[in-house]
């Protein structure tokens, strides 16, 4: 689940300079896992931490934060059910709902222009039993041999990638054959991503 919420203030660093940010939190609820993940009531733990980071970057990646005003996007993202890739369906959503919040604010004439300068979407990749698989489940996450995260434009250009060797290294070809598959992975996304958007439109 992605949501939106805006700030007409923005962090210390960027106050007078008449540009906004993007920032994120992502959390599991507690039964989103198949045993009992407990709340992070004492402070995000470092992988939470690493996540929120990767989804900021990947938003403001395409995003004219000028155009933002001084104001503070914060972007929630909480797991109802854990698979694997919930890094990535949260930053497929969270740019959704980050395009949804944008409409409504220049339908209100708050945003003089669009800030957004392009769809944005990710996938999980990686290696099980030797065959490139996307989109991993749980069951085939735990037992990868190569995971790989994708982010990237409608245009194709990368925003991040991440893999790692996680029983070993893997080939140049490996890699070459995980960006071919995500690559097209996600242009679907960014498809659906689109029919969505267009459905709300008529709302």
């Amino acid at each position: 689940m992605c949501a939106v919420s805006v700030e007409d203030k923005v962090p210390s660093f960027l106050r007078d300079t008449g540009t906004g940010w993007i920032t994120a939190e992502y959390a599991l609820l507690p039964r989103s896992t198949e045993t009992r993940t407990p709340r992070e009531t004492l402070g995000r733990k470092g992988r939470s931490q690493e996540i929120q980071r990767l989804i900021g970057r990947s938003l403001r990646a395409v995003v004219d934060l000028q155009a933002l005003g001084e104001r503070t996007f914060w972007v929630d993202c909480d797991v109802l059910q854990a698979d694997g890739g919930t890094r990535t369906a949260a930053i497929t959503g969270a740019f959704v709902a980050l395009r949804l919040a944008v409409n409504r604010l220049l339908s209100q004439g708050i945003l003089e222009r669009d800030p957004v300068k392009t769809h944005l979407a990710a996938v999980s990749c990686g290696v099980v039993g030797g065959e490139v698989v996307v989109d991993l489940a749980f069951e085939e996450d735990v037992v990868a041999e190569v995971d790989a995260n994708f982010v990237m434009t409608e245009e194709g250009e990368w925003v991040e990638i991440q893999a790692t060797g996680e029983k070993g290294p893997f080939s140049w070809k490996t890699f070459e054959e995980m960006k071919t598959l995500a690559a097209s992975a996600i242009e679907k996304l960014i498809k659906i991503q689109k029919e969505v958007l267009a459905c709300e439109e008529k709302l």
